[in-house]
C-alpha cells in the first residue's frame, strides 16, 4: 500500500485525490455543491452536502485507479466554517455556516468595543471578525432554539469541517481537529497550545463541545467506509495543507494560493510574529508537538470574482474564458474593480464596505471587466506582501511561490509579478493543498519521505518576472488605494 488518498473538501466544491508512491496523481473526482445566501452577506452550506459529497469523491477516485488500497487519508479543508451537530444523532441544528459570512459584524464591534480585542489578538493571533469560527458557533448557541442548554449538557458537538468529516468517516468515533484548524477559531491559545477558557466563557460557549487538538500528521482515527480499514493521519486547513505542499519549510519562504478566496502565508519559524499591520498570527504546521508559525494575509474575494463575471453578469461561460477576454481589453481603460462583496480582509477588515468599480466609460464592456476583475486579484496581494514586508522589517524580498486554479492564468500571473515587483514562481504541481495534506499522511504511515526529502521534490514550472517599471507600479497601485479609501465603510 504506497498510495494516499487525500480529501480536499473547499468552499464550492470536494474533490477526491489519490497520490501515488511518487506523489503524483493517480485518479480525482470532483463534485460542486450549493451556496445558500439567506440575506446579504451571509453564506451557508448544508453540512450533509459536504459529508456526501466527501463519500461519492472517495469513491470515485478509488474506483476509477482500479482498487488501489491506501495507506492513509489525508484531509485538506476551508477554514473556520462552521458546524455544530447532534452528538447522539449525528445530526446538524443548523446549516454551516462559511468563512465568508459577515452575519456577526455586530457582535465584532462589539467585542472591539468593549476592548476584548486585544486580549484575544494575543491569545489567538486573530483578530475579532466575523470571519473566523467563535463568533458563529456563538450565534448558532443563540438562535437556535435550545442549543446553548443542549451544549452545556453535553449533547452537541463542535466543528469545523475537518472535524466533522473525520466524525462522520470514523462513524462518531473520532471528535478531533489539528493544531491549524483550531488555530483559526478565535477560541484556541496559539502560543499555550490548548483552547482558552477565557474567550470561551466570554462567548458562553461549553468547552465540553470543542474537539481534541492533535498534530497535523498525528492518528485521527479509521474508517471502514472505503472498504477495509483505512487510517486517518494527516490533517491541514486548507492553507497550512498548500504551505506544506508548497515545501515552505524555511523562515521567511511565503506562498499564495488562489482559490475562492486568496491567502498569503510567509513562515516565521517556531516564535509567534505579531503583526502591526492587522495580518494574522497562525500556526502554519505542527509536527511532533511543535508548531511552526507563520503571518497570514487572507482576501476574501479571488476565484470567487471570475465565479461572479460567470453567473452573476453572465460575460463568460467558463472561468478560463476570462484571460483572453481581458487581453482585449481597451488599454485606454483604467477601470478598478474593489471586489468586496463579503467585505474586506486584510489588512483593511472592513465587514460593512461592499464592492464597486471606478473608472466607467461608455465603451467600457465584458473585456475591460475581465481584466479589472484579474487585476483586483493582483491588487490585493500587493496589500497583503507589503503589509508582511512592513512587519517582518529587514527581512530580505522574498519569492513568491503561486498555486490554486487562478494561478493557471499566465496573464494573471504576470500581472501579479508586475504590480509586486517581484518573481513569482509556479510549481509543476498545482495541486498542492491537496499534496500537502497527502505528504503529512503518507510521511505519517511511513510510505512519503521526511521533510527535508519532500521539499527537494519540489519543482519550477515557470517563473513569471516583472516586465513593467516602478513608474507604471507606482501610478497603478495608487489608483487601487484611492479606489479602496472610497469604498471603505469608515
Amino acid at each position: 500500500m504506497t498510495h494516499v488518498l487525500a480529501i480536499d473538501q473547499g468552499t464550492t466544491s470536494t474533490r477526491a485525490i489519490l497520490f501515488d508512491a511518487k506523489m503524483d496523481i493517480a485518479a480525482s473526482a470532483q463534485e460542486e455543491f450549493a451556496q445558500h445566501y439567506p440575506r446579504s452577506g451571509w453564506v451557508e452550506h448544508d453540512p450533509d452536502d459536504l459529508w456526501r459529497t466527501t463519500l461519492r469523491t472517495c469513491r470515485t477516485a478509488l474506483e476509477t485507479a482500479g482498487g488501489a488500497a491506501p495507506a492513509a487519508i489525508g484531509i485538506t479543508n476551508q477554514r473556520e466554517t462552521v458546524v455544530v451537530w447532534d452528538k447522539t444523532s449525528g445530526k446538524p441544528v443548523h446549516n454551516a455556516i462559511v468563512w465568508q459570512d459577515r452575519r456577526t459584524a455586530d457582535f465584532c464591534r462589539t467585542l472591539r468595543d468593549g476592548g476584548h480585542e486585544e486580549m484575544i489578538t494575543h491569545r489567538t493571533g486573530l483578530l475579532a471578525d466575523p470571519y473566523f469560527s467563535a463568533t458563529k458557533l456563538k450565534w448558532i448557541l443563540d438562535e437556535v432554539d435550545g442549543a446553548r442548554e443542549q451544549a452545556k449538557a453535553g449533547e452537541l458537538l463542535f466543528g469545523t469541517v475537518d472535524t466533522w468529516l473525520i466524525w462522520n468517516l470514523t462513524e462518531g468515533r473520532s471528535h478531533v481537529t489539528d493544531a491549524t484548524n483550531a488555530a483559526r477559531t478565535m477560541l484556541y491559545d496559539i502560543r499555550k497550545g490548548r483552547w482558552s477558557t477565557t474567550i470561551c466563557a466570554l462567548m458562553d460557549i461549553p468547552p465540553q463541545m470543542l474537539p481534541e487538538v492533535k498534530d497535523s500528521a498525528s492518528e485521527f482515527g479509521e474508517t471502514t467506509l472505503l472498504g477495509g480499514s483505512l487510517p486517518i493521519l494527516g490533517v491541514a486547513g486548507d492553507q497550512q495543507a498548500a504551505t506544506v505542499g508548497q515545501a515552505c519549510f524555511a523562515p521567511g519562504m511565503l506562498k499564495s494560493t488562489y482559490g475562492t478566496g486568496c491567502f498569503a502565508l510567509l513562515n516565521t519559524g517556531a516564535e509567534p510574529v505579531t503583526s502591526k499591520n492587522r495580518l494574522l498570527t497562525t500556526i502554519a504546521y505542527q509536527l511532533d508537538g511543535t508548531p511552526t508559525y507563520a503571518l497570514e494575509g487572507s482576501i476574501f474575494i479571488a476565484g470567487a470574482v471570475v465565479q461572479w463575471l460567470r453567473d452573476g453578469l453572465k460575460v463568460i461561460e467558463t472561468a478560463p474564458d476570462t484571460q483572453p477576454l481581458a487581453e482585449t481589453a481597451d488599454p485606454g481603460q483604467d477601470l478598478i474593480l474593489v471586489p468586496a462583496f463579503t467585505g474586506l480582509g486584510a489588512p483593511y477588515w472592513d465587514a460593512d464596505c461592499r464592492g464597486a468599480v471606478f473608472g466607467l466609460t461608455r465603451n467600457s464592456g465584458p473585456a475591460e471587466f475581465a481584466r479589472a476583475a484579474l487585476e483586483s486579484v493582483g491588487f490585493q496581494t500587493r496589500d497583503l506582501l507589503e503589509a508582511m514586508h512592513a512587519d517582518m522589517g529587514d527581512a530580505e524580498e522574498a519569492i513568491l511561490r503561486v498555486d490554486g486554479g487562478m494561478s493557471a492564468s499566465d496573464w494573471t500571473m504576470q500581472f501579479l509579478a508586475d504590480i509586486l515587483g517581484a518573481p513569482v514562481d509556479r510549481p509543476k504541481v498545482l495541486e498542492t493543498t491537496a499534496l500537502g495534506a497527502a505528504w503529512l499522511a503518507g510521511m505519517r504511515a511511513g510510505v512519503y519521505p521526511g521533510q527535508d526529502e519532500f521539499a527537494k521534490t519540489w519543482a519550477l514550472e515557470k517563473q513569471f518576472d516583472p516586465q513593467r517599471d516602478n513608474d507604471w507600479r507606482a501610478t497603478r497601485y495608487a489608483a487601487w488605494k484611492r479606489a479602496v479609501k472610497a469604498t471603505m465603510s469608515v
